[in-house]
Order: C-alpha cells, then sequence, then structure tokens
C-alpha cells in the first residue's frame, strides 16, 4: 500500500506552532508513515529549531510550485516568501503571521485540488492574525468553503478520547444562533457527523443530538426548538438508517458520551459543546474539518502566546491530528465508494 502525501502547514509563528512542528517532524512515529511536505516561510521552521534545540534533517527546499517528488526519509519543504515574517515578535498578533498562515493554507489547498497530498494538517492559527493578513472569514473553515466553492455541508469537528462533537452553528454571535436553527441544517449536520466518523473508521457512528433549550424546551415552555426543528431533523436522519437520538438535555448528555453510550453529539451552537469536551480532554484534542474535498486536521488549541517560545507546548494533540489525518484519508474513498453505491 502506498504512503499517503501529508502536507503540514506551520501555523503562526507568534505562537507554539514552530516549536510543535519541529517536534512532530521529528518523532519516529510519523516520519514512516506518509509522504511528508512542509509548507511555508522556511524563518518559521528555523524559528521552531531554535525554540525547541533540534534540527529536521532530510530536509529539501523546494520552489513553492515544485513538484512534489519524494525520496526514502526526506520531507520536502515549499518555501513560501512572506514579508516580514522574520520580524514577527512572540506572543502578539501581526498581520505578517495572518498571512504567512493564509499563503500557507492555500498553497495546500491548490495541492489538494491538484491530487498532489491527500490530508493536511496545520499548526495552531491565530483568527485575529489572519484577519489583519486579509483573511474575509470568521475562521479557516470559512476560507476552505470559499476556495473550494463548496455549496455543500461542512462543519468543525472536536475530538477527544474518542468523543465528537459536531454542530450546527459554530463562530457566529449567540444573538443569531436562532434563527439559524432549520430541520435542514440539523439534519446535514447529523449527515455529515455519520460520514466523517465513517471516514473516521466507525462502522456504526451513534449520534446523540443536544436541544438547544435548558430541559429540552419541558414540552415547549421554555422554547419550542426542540418540537419545530431538532425533533423533525432527528427522525428525518433516522430514516436514511442513521443510528441517532434526541433531542437531549445537554447538560446531561455528555455524562452519556463520557461513558460509552454514544460517539458524538451534535450541539446547536459553539460552547455548547466546546466547554465539554475541553474539558474532558482539552490536552489531548483534535481539530477536523469536515465536509471537504481533502482530510484536515489541527491540534484543538490555540496558537498559546502565554508559552510561546520557551518549548513548553504539549505535542500530544499535533500527533492526534497527524494520526486523524491519517485514518481520514485511509478511509475517504471507501465510504464515498459505498455512498455511491447506495444512490
Amino acid at each position: 500500500m502506498s504512503k499517503p502525501t501529508i502536507a503540514l502547514i506551520q501555523g503562526d509563528p507568534a505562537g507554539i506552532g514552530p516549536e510543535l512542528l519541529v517536534r512532530l517532524l521529528s518523532d519516529e512515529e510519523v516520519r514512516p508513515a506518509a509522504n511528508l511536505v512542509v509548507i511555508g516561510a522556511p524563518e518559521i521552521l528555523a524559528r521552531g529549531e531554535k525554540q525547541t534545540g533540534q534540527t529536521i534533517d532530510n530536509l529539501c527546499h523546494l520552489e513553492p510550485d515544485s513538484e512534489l517528488q519524494f525520496t526514502t526519509n526526506e520531507i520536502l519543504h515549499l518555501d513560501l516568501a512572506v514579508d516580514g515574517i522574520a520580524d514577527v515578535p512572540l506572543a502578539q498578533v501581526s498581520a505578517a503571521g495572518g498571512r504567512s498562515s493564509i499563503c500557507g493554507l492555500h498553497r495546500a489547498f491548490e495541492l489538494a485540488r491538484e491530487s498532489q497530498v491527500d490530508g493536511i494538517i496545520f499548526m495552531p492559527f491565530n483568527k485575529e492574525s489572519m484577519h489583519l493578513g486579509g483573511n474575509e472569514f470568521t475562521d479557516e473553515l470559512g476560507y476552505a468553503r470559499d476556495f473550494f466553492r463548496l455549496e455543500t455541508p461542512a462543519s468543525e469537528f472536536n475530538v477527544a478520547d474518542g468523543m465528537w462533537n459536531g454542530r450546527v452553528t459554530s463562530h457566529v454571535a449567540m444573538k443569531d444562533v436562532p434563527d439559524l436553527l432549520t430541520i435542514n441544517r440539523v439534519e446535514d449536520s447529523i449527515r455529515l457527523t455519520d460520514r466523517t466518523l465513517k471516514m473516521a473508521g466507525y462502522a456504526h457512528p451513534r449520534i446523540v443530538v443536544a436541544a438547544y433549550n435548558p430541559h429540552a424546551g419541558d414540552g415547549g415552555l421554555m422554547g419550542d426548538e426542540e418540537i419545530r426543528v431538532i425533533g423533525p431533523a432527528v427522525e428525518r436522519a433516522q430514516t436514511q438508517q442513521i443510528s441517532v437520538a434526541g433531542p437531549l438535555p445537554a447538560d446531561t448528555l455528555w455524562l452519556k458520551v463520557r461513558d460509552g453510550e454514544y460517539d458524538a453529539v451534535v450541539t446547536m451552537y459553539h460552547d455548547q459543546g466546546q466547554i465539554a469536551i475541553k474539558l474532558l480532554g482539552f490536552d489531548r484534542g483534535v481539530s477536523v474539518l469536515a465536509g471537504l474535498p481533502v482530510a484536515l486536521t489541527t491540534p484543538a488549541h490555540g496558537t498559546a502566546f502565554d508559552i510561546a517560545g520557551r518549548n513548553m507546548a504539549n505535542v500530544i494533540p499535533a500527533k492526534n491530528a497527524f494520526k486523524m489525518c491519517l485514518n481520514l484519508t485511509r478511509n475517504r474513498k471507501m465510504v464515498d465508494g459505498l455512498a455511491e453505491s447506495c444512490r
């Protein structure tokens, strides 16, 4: 079986991304598992090597538009030129840091579109820096949707210790959430959750859907979204042979997931699931950007400016993101083939 090709994007240079990248590339389990290509400014990798005191050997620097050809144990590095990147200070947002993230993401997406890479992992980005650097969207998922001109559902999942959290709405203001909750949106989120878990290796994913209101609305006494929207969406998904239950009160369903009764929760808004899953496994968590034409993962934590440059970052989430990307890459063709055969 041929090795998959995985692209690694360096992340914001002001945060812990440079040191995480170097430590990940130095891991004995990572290098043999895939053909690796790093995308970004060489100054960022050099910063990571200085921070960790480690040097990446067998590294081949190439022009950004070079064809990817691998030899045994060699890591390719596509060198991007980013103005001002060498002067980005630690632990500060910057336009240069944001531009480097955007440029790396853009080139990785181009390679995916050309079928030169099978999966992408990025070290932590800083959303404020990306905005200063020219990103017109609230997050990297919005950028990805625009790049690939997606008209189908896409969403971010967070994963920790086998517990998955998908969400119907994500990086939007709380005041906008009620108007965004529709039967179609909730159903789409359930279906995307089922498909994504199958790509991650779950033969029969078990999904539970969170209610929106306290006590699941208490029969309409505290809101009727469960009756009008969430319940009907769950029923629709059940007719499609998806194992899904709900809506259940959000304050107790995570106990059922923790205890192994379900694999994934579909929540209605960002913090409804993020608080729980980060409390249960923040130091091991992975984010999966699902619904894209390429596997895309990242450590679930942020840029951690408070410890940047001190070689203290926990590399386990980055390693887990790498393993998850490999899983999604290997299973994608099988799941797509099954879906096609069922049409």
